[in-house]
């Protein structure tokens, strides 16, 4: 399969990084981009590279165009006439509207030809290939879809949504994987002040984490009972659980999930 990623910034750049490591899907793919640094790491790493955006979309399968928000227009409207009807056509950038996307695109024989528009919004562990990635098929049939799929369940996993749920996917899971760094980083202070080295500290809460995260992928548990596995009565799990509920934990998660929608 053809791949083009316009845009190789921090999420192009994470994406075109899970696309050259993933070994499920046989693709050749082309990196635009206008800094020449950034093009010859992928060119190193395996793909091939170009500062022209029209000519990298040309014979492409899949067009993922990977750009900040206000510079979507400007990119899209520069490769309009270089799409064709044969192509799918992947935006990857938070906020920008499926029907601005069309308008931009109305001189582009693309749509008007039967190709495909969707919408991604990965998150940038997709360069480890653990992406949790929300795609939204704007103007694609069922084949389409499955082609531009099949990119993102290679680098992770995938849900199929709708537009009107992709701002909450994007806090929920590409803000959300900072939020769980901070986690993180506020568990492993706390391990040094328990005692650990800082390097220890880190490694301890990096492991639990993965731990938690298998446990409720192999069990299908609900977290809450994942939770009764370990807060013994009068125990020190159910000690800390309800201290850091005191400090209102759950709510500050929640509230910091519904502030990214405002």
């Amino acid at each position: 399969m053809k791949v083009t990623i316009i845009g190789a910034g921090a999420m192009g750049g994470t994406t075109a990084e899970g696309l050259l490591k993933q070994k499920e899907i046989d693709i050749e793919l082309t990196v635009s981009d206008p800094v020449a640094s950034t093009r010859t790491r992928f060119e190193q790493l395996g793909a091939k590279v170009t500062a022209d955006n029209a000519d990298a979309a040309k014979g492409a399968d899949v067009v993922m165009v990977v750009v900040k928000p206000w510079l979507v227009e400007q990119v899209l409207k520069g490769i309009a006439p270089a799409l064709s009807p044969e192509q799918n056509l992947v935006v990857i950038a938070a906020g920008v509207r499926s029907d601005s996307i069309k308008a931009w695109l109305a001189s582009s024989p693309l749509l008007s030809g039967g190709g495909a528009l969707l919408l991604a919004i990965p998150n940038i562990a997709i360069a480890q290939l653990a992406s949790m990635t929300f795609l939204v098929p704007v103007e694609a049939n069922e084949r389409q879809t499955a082609q531009v799929k099949s990119l993102f369940d290679a680098t992770g996993n995938t849900l199929l949504t709708d537009e009107q749920h992709l701002a909450a996917g994007t806090t929920l899971a590409s803000c959300g994987i900072a939020y769980a760094m901070r986690y993180i980083r506020a568990a492993s202070e706390g391990g040094v002040e328990l005692g650990f080295k800082a390097d220890d500290a880190k490694r301890i809460v990096m492991q639990t984490v993965e731990g938690a995260v298998r446990l409720l992928e192999s069990t299908g548990m609900h977290p809450e009972q994942a939770i009764d596995l370990v807060t013994t009565p009068g125990g020190v799990t159910i000690k800390g659980l309800n201290e850091m509920e005191h400090a209102g934990f759950t709510s500050s998660v929640i509230r910091g999930l519904k502030a990214g929608l405002k």
